[in-house]
């Protein structure tokens, strides 16, 4: 057990190293070197996984204000290396190394260039304090322990103590979070301060991601779903923590001037054109019809259903949630629709084929789901509709066999609306409201809620004359 120690004292000795904030030696197990070369090779997998944004105006802008920021970091002298992705996912993140990325989706929710800097400082923080190193040196040390303990305590081994293990080591490395966040949020102010921003757009950013979330959450007890929540950027803590609070309030004294820059113009002129939620690979989704132009195809849902059209599948949810439809596709059906759909509902239920608009297709119903299958170039569309009770999903059946009716090859005309909707910047005229503007809205139910939210008035606020303010089309 002595020797067990000592190799233990003498691998966490080895993995000191001075941190670039505090100076104060922090355990981490790689150099700078091996730190920026973990975010080279996650950058390319990150770039996989997401599409780059395909502004390079946008793209140079990001680049230009993260780039003044990094400048007066604790680390100015790293290569950082800043990227919008073209995702309509609301978040931002660091790798290790400097590599640092923003999605088009939160960019819709901002409003001036000091708050992009407030996300750009908070992730440069989390950078410049070496985070990413110490959590994943953190799981390391964890696992070299339990290494060298199973060679002297091979009971270690057994699959209990695993378990024991690995809770350990979660609660380890989860403890970091709150603690990390905050301390990105102190140094993201710091930098804000010294580039001429103000700190307090760091507050602002985390109210709008709350408002966001909570606007979430009244979409999801009308649509009877769980609310998403966002685990990334600030998801942490509130924007009223007291602590927080402190961390903004004292950056103030490295500000260089008594000034602060807001570039709510600048900003607003960048993000002109910005694609909003779907992008048009994925399919367009306007007043709850559901356009694809690479699979050619289009459909229509009941307009009081909300759609979601999500990377993986698109889903209708019925008013209060009692059916939920989901569209699905397979590029390799076998045999015929009906066939299809007695594999997908086995026995008992009613099999019905029928000629959708020209194409092959398969009813299906049953106490506990009811749809269809259709075929077109090759390919299987399954919607299928599942209830929260037989109650439920009987009273919506009409609605979900309509549904299935109306799958059709896209026409010509239906084309030139497989594009994605955009953000643009109008002056808000005298007697403007968010209501007014949000008829006849592409964003269907919620436009009015959305247009709030994307301009910082969000739950009752309204537009002012000569304000700028988005829109989208």
């Amino acid at each position: 057990m002595r020797l067990l120690i000592s190799v233990l004292i003498f691998t966490l000795l080895a993995g000191c190293a001075q941190n670039p904030v505090t100076g104060s030696n922090d355990f981490v197990m790689m150099s700078e070197s091996q730190e920026i070369a973990i975010g080279r090779q996650n950058d390319e997998q990150v770039k996989k996984q997401y599409k780059v944004y395909g502004s390079k105006a946008l793209q140079d802008y990001v680049n230009y204000v993260g780039q003044r920021i990094a400048k007066n970091s604790h680390r100015p002298d790293l290569q950082y290396h800043f990227t919008v992705l073209d995702t309509p996912d609301i978040n931002a993140f660091a790798l290790p190394g400097g590599y640092i990325y923003i999605t088009r989706g939160i960019l819709a929710y901002l409003n001036s260039e000091a708050e992009l800097a407030a996300v750009l400082g908070h992730e440069i923080g989390h950078v410049t304090a070496r985070h990413g190193v110490r959590q994943q040196s953190a799981a390391e040390a964890a696992n070299i322990g339990i290494t060298i303990a199973s060679i002297f305590v091979p009971q270690i081994n057994t699959p209990a103590a695993g378990n024991l293990i690995n809770l350990g080591g979660g609660a380890l490395l989860s403890g970091y979070g709150r603690e990390h966040e905050l301390e990105a949020d102190r140094l993201g102010a710091q930098y804000l301060a010294r580039t001429g921003y103000d700190p307090q757009a760091i507050i602002t950013v985390i109210g709008v991601l709350k408002n966001q979330e909570l606007q979430d959450i009244q979409l999801a007890q009308r649509e009877g779903r769980e609310p998403r929540r966002y685990h990334g950027l600030f998801a942490s803590h509130p924007d009223n923590d007291t602590r927080l609070h402190q961390a903004v309030d004292e950056a103030e004294k490295y500000a260089s001037s008594d000034s602060h820059f807001e570039g709510r113009r600048d900003f607003l002129a960048a993000i002109e054109g910005l694609v909003f939620n779907d992008n048009s690979e994925q399919g367009i989704v306007r007043y709850n019809a559901f356009y694809h132009g690479e699979l050619g195809i289009a459909l229509q849902f009941p307009p009081s259903w909300q759609v979601h059209n999500l990377p993986t599948a698109l889903i209708a949810i019925a008013p209060q949630g009692e059916v939920q439809l989901q569209m699905l596709l397979d590029d390799s059906p076998r045999g015929t629709p009906d066939e299809y759909a007695r594999r997908l509902t086995g026995s008992g239920a009613q099999i019905s084929t029928l000629n959708v608009n020209g194409l092959e297709a398969a009813l299906f119903d049953q106490s506990n789901t009811a749809g269809g299958v259709v075929f077109f170039k090759g390919h299987a569309f399954i919607l299928q509709a599942r209830g929260k009770t037989r109650a439920g999903l009987a009273a919506h059946r009409a609605e979900i066999i309509s549904t299935v009716k109306s799958f059709h090859a896209l026409t010509s005309d239906e084309r030139r609306l497989v594009k994605p909707l955009t953000l643009h910047i109008i002056t808000a005229r005298a007697g403007d409201t968010f209501a007014a503007l949000a008829q006849d809205s592409p964003l269907g139910q919620s436009a009015e809620e959305y247009l709030r939210l994307i301009n910082a008035r969000y739950p009752g606020g309204e537009p002012q004359p000569g304000q700028l303010i988005k829109l989208v089309r």
